[in-house]
């Protein structure tokens, strides 16, 4: 049994805990990340499908003024449990790329040329729209939502850090990897992180950590909950 800390947004590191639990670990929860809806407008359109890399933008879809005009639309998700939140706002044409955003990518290439509305966040790697122009798709990109990181961990959870009384920490995304850092060194407690296991869901949300010199790092075979969960020593033997 391990005592993990997950640092992603709510809902979903509450439920990254549950999952965490049943398999026997401890677990402490600091969301490093505050999720805010934007209600900014979607354009004219019309579009062939919605594309979307997180469950965060599912959920601003529903509760954005103009869902009714979007919902009857195709619409892919960049993995599982993104999907599973489209679905969840309302959305029944929903297709899984499965893997990161380059598989994305690849799934909207499949479809025909098009315009396509990409609801996004306000911070993001990556250029999902250049991407798609090169083989011809017009991507409108409006963002939905961003992500405010916090700056400090809760009080008991830098006792447990400086207490040395976790054993790893599950890393979702390479902000909330940047938040760790800044909040750890904030509180003066690097060294402690050093020691720990780091999970994390790729390398790139591994860079800010090995940056400042952690070396007990596990990356996931694949860019989802599922994989990391499977690292060991969090999964079976």
């Amino acid at each position: 049994m391990l005592t993990l800390l997950v640092t992603r947004p709510e809902p979903d590191a509450s439920r990254t805990a549950l999952s965490l639990r049943a398999r026997g670990h401890e677990v402490l929860v600091a969301p490093l990340l505050r999720i805010e809806t934007l209600s900014a407008e979607l354009g004219a359109g019309p579009w062939a499908a919605v594309l979307i890399t997180s469950a965060s933008a599912a959920r601003a879809a529903a509760a954005h003024p103009d869902l009714a005009r979007i919902v009857g639309l195709p619409l892919l998700a960049v993995g599982g449990r993104s999907a599973e939140a489209a679905r969840a706002a309302g959305f029944t044409d929903v297709s899984s790329a499965d893997g990161d955003a380059e598989d994305l990518v690849q799934l909207a290439r499949r479809q025909p040329v098009g315009r396509l509305l990409y609801l996004a966040g306000r911070d993001r790697t990556g250029d999902l729209a250049g991407r798609l122009a090169a083989s011809g798709h017009v991507v409108d990109t409006i963002e939905v939502y961003r992500a405010v990181a916090e700056t400090r961990l809760p009080t008991p959870v830098e006792q447990a850090l400086a207490a040395g009384e976790i054993d790893g920490v599950l890393h979702f995304s390479r902000r909330t990897a940047l938040a760790f850092v800044a909040a750890t060194d904030s509180a003066m407690l690097r060294g402690k992180t050093l020691e720990m296991h780091h999970f994390c869901l790729s390398a790139q949300v591994a860079e800010p950590l090995r940056a400042v010199g952690v070396t007990r790092v596990k990356i996931a075979p694949l860019p989802d909950e599922a994989a990391l969960l499977r690292l060991e020593p969090i999964g079976p033997r």
